[in-house]
């Protein structure tokens, strides 16, 4: 049996990092703690800062990920931020091992001409702002045109096109910041185009996500019944693909079907298109588009393949929303072309290729941003039982340096403790019990410093 207790440091403070946590202070041999180090003054990453507002359901995870906070032996450091406030070898000279467990905190690009013109956006940086993220609440997005455009096929993709819809009364219950809202009621939007690369088929949503933008109140949903006579391809990969692929096409189907009810926005789903140009002189005028055929490869995937005609949709807001990207952190190693930090199961390697004693990963940062927030779990299962595997068997270097409360403070770092989350999450419990909603959050980083101060 093991006989010291173990100090881990988790680096992030979603979900990832609340399971892994979790998973580790439920360990008796050996026994572990654990310090929470997150830039933020808030936890729970992406349930509160990445959900859609108007899926609270979603964000009940988080009672899960307080409970974890609860248990013996766990400590929340926000604000602090790895390679600014303390650097990755003072956390491993500090801690038996380090988990890094950041997400994907950008998006992926596109590649192509006219993308940085104004008023072409990443799908990450609308969301960040109507979630109250503090390092986006700067930012000020021109709705006044008739036609945006969301370049995507996946969940975030749909959830921006169905914010940019709601109406007020579908709003006013959510928590979405109150800029936000006055924002998207008072905008010009008529149409919202959805565009994917690919065929109905290879869409990446999910059902329940489909299905709710056929009960949008303020807008109506159009799908052109062509676009769903699939080729030859796309039949053999429905033929073989799971129940939710399937159901995806029916939801598509019964919307084709439908008639216009007049309602005062439209969302249009269209498919085989990809963005070629965005232009513009000066800010963004239209979108260019190159229409695609679909092919099987050897592997029976079916993939996108241009053809030679093309078309200029008019829109005014282009919103790329074509996957999370994570970024680096100074000392870590990192592979910028899948945006992860390279690893065998959790363990992180170093540049020969050979893992690097007592570091590990977890969750997006690990193996891309792929699934639910569920997923995450087994993921963090996976890296902790190795993270274990390597106390048991004495692969863990020994502390050596100075702790991180001694260094934070030498540095004067301003530190989030959890209860000072605590109060923090209090006024934005009593601010939305005032107007019937979940909370009113409290979106700059002045407000949040001064609040957790008040614990």
């Amino acid at each position: 049996m093991s006989v010291r207790s173990f100090r881990v440091a988790v680096v992030g403070a979603g979900p990832a990092a609340f399971f892994a946590a979790g998973q580790l202070l439920a360990s008796e041999d050996p026994a572990i703690e654990v310090d929470m180090i997150e830039r933020l003054p808030t936890p729970w990453g992406l349930v509160r800062l990445g959900v859609a507002p108007d899926h609270p359901n979603l964000k009940t995870a988080s009672r899960v990920f307080e409970k974890i906070a609860q248990r013996p032996g766990f400590r929340f450091h926000g604000n602090v931020e790895v390679g600014r406030d303390v650097a990755h070898d003072e956390l491993t000279s500090a801690y038996d091992a380090v988990l890094y467990a950041n997400g994907a905190q950008t998006d992926r690009r596109l590649g192509i001409p006219g993308e940085d013109l104004s008023g072409s956006w990443a799908a990450t940086e609308l969301v960040a702002w109507y979630n109250g993220h503090p390092d986006f609440q700067h930012l000020s997005f021109d709705l006044s045109h008739e036609r945006a455009v969301v370049i995507g096929n996946g969940n975030v993709a749909l959830d921006v096109a169905r914010m940019l819809a709601l109406t007020r009364e579908e709003l006013a219950p959510t928590d979405t910041t109150d800029a936000a809202i006055e924002a998207i009621v008072a905008s010009g939007i008529k149409e919202i185009l959805v565009l994917g690369r690919r065929g109905p088929v290879q869409a990446a949503w999910t059902p329940t996500e489909l299905q709710e933008m056929g009960e949008l109140a303020g807008a109506d949903v159009l799908v052109d019944p062509a676009a769903l006579e699939l080729d030859a391809a796309s039949e053999a990969e429905l033929a073989g693909a799971s129940n939710i692929v399937g159901r995806n096409v029916e939801i598509l189907r019964e919307l084709a079907a439908r008639r216009p009810a007049g309602k005062p926005r439209v969302v249009r789903l269209r498919f085989q298109g990809s963005p070629v140009t965005v232009l513009g002189d000066e800010r963004v005028e239209a979108l260019e588009i190159v229409h695609n055929r679909l092919e099987a490869d050897s592997s029976g995937r079916v993939r996108a393949v241009a053809t030679d005609e093309r078309e200029v949709i008019p829109c005014g807001i282009v919103f790329r929303s074509v996957g999370y990207h994570g970024v680096a952190l100074p000392g870590v190693p990192f592979d910028e072309t899948s945006g992860t930090i390279p690893n065998t199961d959790g363990r992180v390697l170093g540049g020969d290729g050979i893992p690097v004693p007592g570091v590990y990963c977890a969750g997006w940062i690990k193996r891309g941003p792929t699934g639910v927030i569920g997923t995450n779990k087994k993921d963090a299962a996976e890296t902790v039982e190795l993270l274990l595997e390597d106390a048991r068997n004495g692969a863990l270097p020994k502390p050596s340096g100075r702790s991180i409360d001694e260094l934070l403070a030498e540095r004067g770092v301003e530190v989030v403790t959890y209860a000072g989350w605590a109060a923090i999450d209090t006024i934005e419990r009593s601010r939305g019990e005032e107007q019937g909603r979940p909370r009113v959050k409290l979106c700059t980083w002045e407000e949040l410093l001064a609040a957790a101060r008040s614990a």
